[in-house]
This record gives C-alpha cells, structure tokens and sequence, in this order.
C-alpha cells in the first residue's frame, strides 16, 4: 500500500520536507512522493495531515500543482 504525499503550497516546501525525512527524490512522481505504508505513521508525525484522495485532488488544484499523468510539464 502506498499513500500519496503533496503540497498545497508549493513544489519546493514538498522537497524540503520529503528531504528532512530522508524520502529518496526518485520517489516523486509528477506532483506528489509515493511513500510506503511502513513509512506513513513516521510521515503523519513530521506533520502531514491525512486527507482523502478528492481532497488530494483539490488541493492540488487549488495551489495550481496538478500535473495529471500523460500531459507535458513545462
């Protein structure tokens, strides 16, 4: 099982906080790191906050983040 972690902010907050838990970069996949079900408890204790997958969704939207799978990023 895998959970999905974002940003709502930005790119660069995303990086910063996967990097102080040590999440390798090749984890990150478009718009978001998979990280593995063992890993999760640890992730929710640095301070990511549990949310639904729309929720997710709308997040990433909303802070302009969303990069769907088969576009192109710039």
């Amino acid at each position: 099982m895998w959970s999905h972690l974002v940003s709502d902010v930005s790119f660069d907050e995303l990086h910063t906080f996967a990097e102080g838990l040590g999440v390798p970069r090749r984890a990150f996949e478009r718009d978001h790191y998979d990280i593995p079900s063992h890993r999760y408890a640890d992730v929710v204790r640095a301070g990511a906050v549990e949310v639904s997958s729309r929720e997710v969704v709308r997040l990433l939207h909303g802070a302009g983040l969303r990069r769907p799978k088969g576009r192109r990023t710039a």
